[in-house]
């Protein structure tokens, strides 16, 4: 399993954060109509993309939160990934900043209508990524292997802390990909759209 020096995982994380806000911004600038724009029936829109965020935002950060307020644990220097922390990971984190090469199928309660607010869906989610930063800010000096994290698909399975902050920031980076890929389709230019990640290895 891979393994990370604890402090310089959460400061890429936190630097890979930092791009999310920088998209954020991005979008926030941009005409609203194209956010959202559906390429077919079976696609999302930028608005829905980002609403689907959002409410694993709206899991994980809470459940994050209630881990580091625990404040039971050690500092340790090393992290290492565990089996399923390491496996939906890459399962969802893209392997280039242009495309989105392995499909998967969202559950139902993380799927919206294109009926949304658009500024409200911006906002919620500009706020989310401030809270996520201070969270990785409030993580670093904790032990991020022996603390869990719950999973928002089952009951039985919990990821080590710092799982569930790679899983998280992996699946952002997928979907704010889609919406850039998305919102290119309207005609519009995405030249000053942020770098979402470095090309990582198959």
């Amino acid at each position: 399993m891979a393994k990370f020096k604890s402090e310089d995982l959460l400061n890429e994380l936190m630097e890979d954060v930092s791009k999310m806000q920088e998209a954020a911004a991005f979008f926030k600038q941009a005409d609203k109509s194209k956010l959202i724009y559906v390429v077919d029936k079976n696609k999302w829109s930028v608005v829905q993309a980002l609403e689907h965020l959002n409410a694993y935002g709206r899991f994980y950060l809470p459940a994050i939160d209630k881990v580091l307020a625990q404040k039971n644990d050690t500092h340790t220097a090393w992290f290492s990934a565990g089996y399923w922390g390491e496996k939906f990971t890459r399962s969802v984190k893209p392997t280039n900043v242009f495309e989105i090469k392995n499909n998967t199928k969202a559950l139902k309660k993380f799927c919206f209508p294109n009926s949304l607010n658009v500024e409200t869906v911006l906002q919620e989610f500009g706020e989310q990524q401030q809270r996520l930063l201070s969270l990785l800010e409030a993580a670093k000096g904790r032990d991020l292997n022996t603390n869990h994290v719950p999973i928002t698909h089952s009951k039985l399975v919990k990821l080590r802390l710092g799982d569930a902050f790679r899983f998280l920031v992996a699946h952002e980076q997928r979907h704010m990909i889609q919406a850039r890929n998305t919102f290119k389709l309207t005609g519009e230019a995405t030249d000053r759209f942020p770098v979402i990640l470095q090309a990582v290895p198959q």
